[in-house]
């Protein structure tokens, strides 16, 4: 391993203060388990320093706007001129102002009524869910969904109740036995890039007397004639309740949106805790998010291109077996398994100059980790091409076929399809 992780009792020039027993064994356990007996003294999330020609697929940008010379120009102007602003809660603000009519342009571009700037996409979440749910209400979650959206029924207080990753027949069982509740989906799943069957649950939602959220974090920008999300592309704005997003994504800023009517949007606002215990955002945040929706907006060629990339290195890494968990988006995931699995798979690919994420424990299930591959619209094909090569040269030295995801593909292949003759 390249990296060694001590643990935290070493010699200090500060003076700490003394932990007790309970927390000392939370900490030691950490180190233990998974430091010392999992990760054998390394760290699963750092590997190599990636040199100049490295590619990075870690970050979630996908239409590659994080250095476009317009945004950076906006953000540049207003931090000289407004400096930081007023740093305080945004329930303060009232009448013409920057933020509040980019919330209004938000929610037009979405084709929604109303909508609230957040801080991030977790505080969207979790302020939406504690403003919509209490201790006896059913919130239904996909078992994929994004870790914000369970940390926001924790926070209210209500009843998980989770069903198959799209199922959509299991998640009307559910309904059918704990009653009219909360529906929550990812339009498109952060883990392995598959994409929610939204028609099939907003019909059932609907037809249940159930509110529907869908978290458009990986979607937004994406997907839709002009980045709208998929949620408008399919048509589904008057029935989905709410949609969430986080602006940190095909937006590469630091923000979060919710969707919603113009009457929750003025509720929300003084009944979620992170929009009222939370300072608003910066000026220059606010003046690069605007210029960004104008770019999101006329720069569809981004879109066009981000799709070829993801479908074409999609085919390649699936016709070298490696099974992508129906992944059908700019996210795709290498499920090597065991995170000493995933580590081999991490240096395997950074060896050769490709960077991923690392998605383990509590990302995702025990022994399902995976390096996640985000592909960006600025990628050639040559850029591509050194990406199967690499995954292409890699299948013995990671032992791809032992794999359990292996496996399943293959044992997914070997079924016959239905009323097919007989050889």
């Amino acid at each position: 391993m390249d990296q060694i992780i001590t643990p935290s009792r070493h010699n200090s020039i500060f003076i700490n203060a003394p932990e007790p027993d309970f927390l000392s064994r939370r900490v030691d356990g950490y180190y233990r388990e998974r430091v010392q007996n999992t990760w054998d003294g390394g760290h699963i999330m750092r590997g190599r320093t990636p040199g100049k020609d490295a590619l990075h697929l870690s970050s979630n940008d996908y239409l590659s706007l994080s250095r476009h010379p317009e945004i950076l120009r906006a953000g540049a102007e207003c931090l000289l001129e407004e400096g930081n602003g007023l740093l305080m809660s945004g329930i303060f603000l009232h009448g013409d102002n920057p933020l509040l009519d980019l919330e209004r342009r938000m929610a037009h571009f979405m084709e929604a009524e109303g909508g609230i700037l957040c801080q991030s996409g977790f505080a969207a979440n979790t302020g939406l869910l504690q403003s919509i749910a209490s201790e006896n209400t059913p919130v239904y979650v996909d078992m994929m969904a994004h870790m914000s959206l369970w940390e926001g029924i924790r926070s209210a207080g209500a009843r998980a109740v989770a069903f198959h990753h799209n199922d959509v027949e299991h998640l009307e069982r559910q309904v059918l036995k704990h009653g009219p509740g909360v529906i929550l989906v990812d339009s498109v799943y952060s883990t392995n890039g598959s994409v929610c069957p939204l028609r099939d649950v907003v019909a059932l939602g609907t037809r249940h007397g159930c509110v529907l959220v869908v978290d458009e974090s990986h979607s937004l920008g994406t997907h839709g004639l002009h980045g709208e999300g998929m949620v408008a592309h399919l048509g589904l704005t008057g029935q989905v309740h709410f949609r969430t997003a986080s602006l940190a994504k095909a937006f590469a800023g630091r923000a979060g949106f919710i969707a919603c009517s113009a009457r929750f949007s003025e509720y929300i606002k003084y009944e979620s805790n992170p929009s009222i215990f939370s300072s608003t955002l910066l000026p220059h945040e606010v003046a690069v998010l605007g210029t960004t929706l104008d770019v999101i907006r006329s720069e569809s060629w981004r879109r066009r291109r981000l799709c070829a990339n993801a479908e074409y290195l999609r085919r390649r890494l699936d016709a070298l077996g490696y099974n992508l968990n129906g992944s059908q988006t700019q996210i795709i995931a290498l499920e090597s398994g065991s995170e000493r699995q995933t580590i081999v798979l991490r240096d395997a690919l950074e060896a050769r100059g490709i960077f991923g994420s690392v998605f383990c424990a509590p990302a995702t299930a025990k022994n399902r980790a995976l390096i996640r591959l985000s592909v960006n619209s600025a990628l050639t094909e040559a850029e591509l091409d050194r990406i199967a090569g690499a995954c292409r040269d890699i299948r013995e030295e990671v032992d791809m076929a032992n794999w359990a995801s292996t496996r399943r593909k293959s044992a997914r292949a070997a079924v016959p399809l239905h009323g097919a003759a007989a050889a």
